[in-house]
This record gives structure tokens, sequence and C-alpha cells, in this order.
């Protein structure tokens, strides 16, 4: 029998549905799959058509889902039976902060479990993308960063270590483990060390563009000429994690971050404001995040270049311009990046990350200057 029902009325049932859709798409490790990622009903659909939808929602408990614009953190879930130490709410690390003055973590050794953090992200099955710069004389880190990522660098999680070189003959043949594997992306050589620098935030826009967009959830930008010592774990994890730099983390007033003081520069930050100073050697986030900021720190060098003028410390200046207004959602402490040509103070209590020692003159491009 032919079902009288007016226009509003389809109206109705085609918002009432998309909603649904919607919430679906948002919310779908807490209701049953569906596959229900089709165009919205016309509104000249016969009523049969859309009983058949919400029957089909109801209905289904298997099928594709949706396809979520952006990777997020999902339920914080523990399965039974994990084995750790009961965390305290009187006890923990005095001697540093641990909380930034917008409520974001601020990572030390100590202020989080291992056995915990790691048990509840592994559960997420996220694929982790490194983008790294070899060019030239740097292919000569190589070994050392990937042999020594894979013995502590988000051990047990599925990574991807994206090799930027001009010498693909140079990348060396080291054993992976279970779910991690390398992948070469070539790039011109450079005269100068500071247009490899530069160049990183072009070719790693294009690489994202290209390739990780379907490969990855996290990515990690990291600096080559480094050494993983101890764990770099999922505490790591976040939108948006920014490292603090080694030189300027206690009592530096932020008027003497080296921050860009220009102000013909898109860098540029004036006195008066400023957070921290990050280092751009290490640095991660969300994919969809990250690639936002590094296509931001590409633009913003491109239009310096425009106005005949260049960051003093290059993209770590537009990384630190861009941190100060959208403030990273976890900050990670000195441990996360150190270097061999500094002594370890107190608060340090565990180096996961160093810079070696090298004769820049030697490995640059235009002998360091």
């Amino acid at each position: 029998m032919q079902r009288n029902i007016s226009k509003n009325h389809l109206f109705v049932i085609a918002a009432s549905l998309t909603i649904l859709v919607v919430l679906y798409c948002y919310f779908k490790g807490s209701i049953p799959p569906i596959s229900f990622c089709t165009p919205c009903l016309s509104t000249e659909n016969h009523m049969e058509e859309v009983e058949k939808k919400i029957q089909q929602f109801e209905e289904v408990t298997q099928g594709e889902h949706c396809k979520k614009d952006s990777w997020k953190i999902g339920d914080l879930v523990m399965e039974p039976g994990l084995k750790y130490a009961q965390p305290s709410t009187q006890t923990g690390r005095t001697d540093v902060n641990t909380v930034t003055n917008w409520n974001a973590p601020l990572v030390w050794e100590g202020t989080f479990d291992p056995v915990v953090i790691d048990a509840i992200y592994k559960k997420m099955e996220p694929r982790v993308a490194v983008v790294v710069f070899a060019v030239g004389k740097y292919t000569r880190f190589l070994k050392g960063f990937i042999e020594s990522g894979e013995k502590y660098f988000l051990v047990g999680f599925s990574v991807t270590y994206y090799i930027h070189t001009d010498r693909e003959n140079e990348v060396p043949k080291v054993a992976l483990g279970k779910g991690r594997k390398i992948t070469t992306v070539s790039v011109p050589s450079a005269n100068r060390w500071q247009d490899v620098v530069l160049g990183r935030m072009k070719w790693a826009t294009s690489t994202i563009e290209k390739v990780i967009r379907n490969e990855a959830d996290y990515l990690f930008m990291m600096d080559i000429d480094s050494v993983f010592h101890n764990r770099f774990g999922a505490e790591s994890l976040s939108r948006l994690s920014a490292v603090l730099h080694r030189g300027y983390y206690k009592t530096t007033a932020r008027d003497s971050f080296p921050y860009e003081r220009r102000q013909q520069s898109k860098a540029f930050i004036p006195a008066g404001e400023g957070d921290y100073y990050y280092t751009a050697a290490v640095w991660g986030g969300y994919l969809d995040d990250m690639y936002k900021l590094v296509k931001y720190c590409y633009e913003m060098q491109e239009e310096d270049a425009k106005n005949k003028i260049e960051a003093v410390w290059q993209e770590e200046s537009h990384l630190n311009r861009y941190l100060l207004y959208n403030k990273p959602t976890k900050v990670l402490s000195p441990e996360y990046l150190w270097s061999d040509y500094d002594k370890v103070p107190a608060d340090i209590k565990v180096v996961r990350v160093s810079q070696l020692v090298k004769n820049y003159a030697e490995v640059r491009p235009n002998g360091g200057n």
C-alpha cells in the first residue's frame, strides 16, 4: 500500500539519519559497527528506503566502519590481570614541574608507569612514522640511530622509518622487529647545511601527502645524528608532543630564549611572550596535526624567503612560534633529547635520546658555516 508522507517528514528523517551517521563515525568503538558510509537519502526516496536504513542500523552487527577524518586516541582500556605498582596521590617527582600552566602533562622519568601506558596504547594498535633526513655524509649516522631505535623506540609498536637521503645506496641493512620497516625517500643534495634544514619541511610535507597519510596514525620528526639510550615509549604519544630544549629549560628567562626577534620574519615572537623553548630535533603527534605543523613551517619559511630573510634557527624558530599560539598537548622533558656535549644534571634521571658529538666542519657540506 502506498504510504503518504510529507516533504517535511522526509527532511526530518534525513536529518536524523545524518546525525546518527556522524555520531556513529565518532563513537564507533562504543556501538556495533555498520556499513553506513553512503550519501544522505534524498527527499525523493520512498519511505521503504528510509525504513531499510533504520533497520540496518538496528540489526547489523558486523561491517565496514565509517572512515574518520583522523586517527584519535580511543578509550584508555587495559586488559585484566596486568601486574603493576599501585599509583599514589601523595608521592612522586617533587624536584621538577610535571604539568604546564595550560594543564598539559610535562613528562619526566617517575611520572608514568611504562607497563600500564604501553599496555593501554598497544591495544589501540597505532602506526607510527619516523621522518629523518640523512643527506650527504649524515648517512653515517643511520645505522646507530635505527639499531638503537629498535632496542628502545616504541618497542612492540608498528613503526616505519622514512629515510630521506641523496645516497640511497648507503642506507644500511638493519634487522628490524615485527611490524617495523624502512622506507627510503630520495631528496636532492645541498650545498649548505642550512638548506638541508630548510628543505626538511618541504620534503616532509610532500612525503606525508604522497605516502605517509595512508600508512600512519602518529608521526615523529627526529634528527638522525642521535642515538637512543633508554626507553622512548607510549608516554610520548599525544595529539602534539614537543620536547624542551636542554639548554633553556631551567632558569633561562623567556626574553633570553633564542626566539626570532625580527618583526620581518614570520617566526617573530615579541619580547614578553613565550612559554618554553622547544627543540626541533624531536617532535611528534597525530599525523593530521603534525602535517598541519610541518606544512606551516614550510609555508612560513617560503614567506620569509620571499622577504629575503631566514629565521635565526630555521624551522625551529617557526616551530616555537606555532607552539606558542597552538599549545602542545604534551611536553616532554629534555630526557627525550639530550646531548653528548653536555653533562647530565641531577634532574635528568635517564637520557632517552642523545645527540652525538661530531665534527661539524667535516660532516656539513659547507664546513659547518
